[in-house]
């Protein structure tokens, strides 16, 4: 195949499934992963794409649903500081929800020391976690999503209604002044509304190129959070908007713990 003709089927991949890895591309077009990372490269100078670590992406679209194992590798940095902070509202004896986000992800390398029960529907957070002595998991169950690694769907959501959390950690796809807090997928967003309604407290998590975005689905409104931790200074409208939906901010402009 032409290098033109594989770049253009490239294209039509990621505009479908919004990511992609190295691997993948390897094994459909029978090429080196430095043949396809070459290919990546040149569409990401042509604003087409963005890459990361054993893959590319792009963030554009409603329903943009991006594999877990490429956002893992996105904002890491910010990830790890919203997860620093993130602990400092977890203490012995919690019972804590954590969403299928991979900033929950981070904030779970985090909790290795504490007594806690870690209800989730992630699976990579229950496969971190399950063998820590310290910590009681429950997988809520259901249906195997992806690209999320994820059980959604209606035994999902039963199983879910079943407990309740002193704190939910959650995150989303976009966030809006007008249009609220909203997601990629319906199924992911249900998850989290049931989770919201169960815990005392709810706290948003969420880097900063979320902000004035708005997705396919709505989570919930402001009067739902109660507090936002996001990785980076907002603009002074957002402080004032939060600030008068009586949502505390939380902005984490200090570098991360090097700590896991």
């Amino acid at each position: 195949m032409l290098p033109i003709n594989r770049k253009n089927k490239i294209k039509s991949i990621i505009l479908e499934k919004k990511s992609v890895t190295v691997s993948e591309l390897t094994n459909l077009f029978n090429v080196t992963d430095e043949t396809i990372r070459r290919d990546l490269q040149q569409l990401e100078s042509e604003g087409f794409l963005s890459r990361t670590y054993g893959g590319a992406y792009i963030s554009d679209g409603v329903e943009n649903d991006v594999d877990v194992n490429i956002k893992e590798h996105i904002h890491i940095e910010g990830k790890q500081k919203i997860a620093d902070e993130c602990f400092k509202f977890i203490k012995n004896g919690d019972s804590i929800f954590l969403d299928a986000s991979t900033t929950s992800l981070y904030i779970a390398s985090k909790l290795t020391d504490l007594k806690l029960t870690i209800t989730t529907n992630s699976i990579k957070i229950a496969n971190k976690l399950y063998d820590n002595p310290n910590i009681s998991v429950v997988l809520i169950g259901g249906k195997i999503s992806h690209p999320s690694f994820s059980c959604l769907g209606r035994l999902a959501e039963s199983n879910l209604n079943n407990y309740f959390f002193d704190a939910c950690f959650i995150s989303c796809r976009a966030i809006n002044m007008n249009h609220g807090i909203t997601d990629s997928n319906e199924l992911q967003a249900e998850i989290r509304k049931i989770a919201i309604n169960h815990a005392n407290k709810t706290f948003l998590v969420a880097d900063y190129t979320k902000f004035d975005r708005t997705a396919f689905t709505r989570i919930c409104d402001y009067s739902s959070i109660n507090t936002i931790i996001v990785d980076n200074n907002l603009s002074d409208e957002w402080k004032g908007f939060l600030a008068e939906n009586n949502i505390n901010l939380i902005e984490c402009v200090n570098p991360p713990s090097i700590d896991n």
